[in-house]
């Protein structure tokens, strides 16, 4: 009989099974303390046993150190085509991104033509902390709106490319390049292109196959994000944008492969 089969290993998983329930079923995070109380378990088995549910992505650690559920809930909802909410499962890796560039983080979405930005986590500075929630925006003339183009989530409108500062990319043919860029190198950039001194990189997010879903954007003055940031700055959102295309169940190639 094998280790799971013992009295020992079941006890084990009805525990744990209590402990998951309990983050499960409740509509915020809840603390270590009101597991152990709730559970009736006692602190060193509800540690033990959430640090085995947290190595296997069952439940997550919030900073605060308040638990969730963890990201293979979050995968199943969004595979099985539930309403899960794309803002709150991209929340923690906004969240790590805003914490590692200091700069206004968003994730964006195309809807009818235009990029909407449905989440944002603010920057740490005054200078740049414009609210782009709800805002709509051109695709041609933004980061977001570049890498949704590219990778197949959005196609440009017909009729002239309206025309909103000195640097923005008003003909067809020169913006066909750059998306072809944009592919190549896998990140976007708007330099001054959408508002004069406001610069954006954004990294596609992917379900799966080669189409986006979404994209993940820093932006900020190009006072901040000038061309001696944009490489460390894009490496940054680009892995963020994987991690969350990851959680949504993308595979790359290579990965597809092994």
């Amino acid at each position: 009989m094998g280790p799971m089969s013992s009295p020992t290993g079941t006890q084990a998983v009805d525990r744990a099974a209590r402990l998951l329930t309990e983050i499960v079923d409740s509509n915020e995070a809840v603390s270590f303390s009101a597991l152990a109380t709730r559970t009736g378990l006692a602190k060193s088995t509800t540690s033990r046993l959430l640090l085995a549910l947290e190595r296997s992505h069952l439940v997550r650690r919030e900073e605060s150190g308040a638990y969730r559920a963890g990201d293979v809930f979050a995968r199943y909802a969004w595979r099985a085509g539930r309403e899960a909410d794309l803002a709150e499962l991209a929340a923690p890796y906004l969240d790590k991104l805003g914490s590692v560039t200091g700069e206004t983080v968003n994730l964006g979405v195309t809807h009818h033509g235009i990029v909407e930005q449905i989440a944002q986590v603010d920057s740490r500075y005054v200078l740049g902390g414009t609210n782009w929630v709800g805002r709509p925006v051109a695709l041609h003339c933004s980061a977001l709106g570049k890498v949704l183009m590219a990778f197949g989530a959005a196609e440009l409108p017909e009729g002239r490319l309206a025309r909103f500062t000195d640097c923005t990319i008003t003909s067809r043919a020169v913006l066909a390049a750059e998306l072809g860029e944009v592919r190549r190198r896998g990140f976007a950039v708007a330099m001054e292109e959408l508002e004069q001194g406001l610069a954006a990189i954004a990294a596609p997010v992917f379900r799966e196959g080669d189409v986006a879903v979404a994209a993940l954007s820093v932006s900020g003055p190009v006072s901040r994000l000038g061309p001696g940031q944009l490489r460390g700055v894009a490496t940054a959102c680009m892995g963020e944008a994987s991690a969350l295309s990851r959680l949504l169940g993308h595979r790359s190639r290579r990965e597809g492969a092994a």
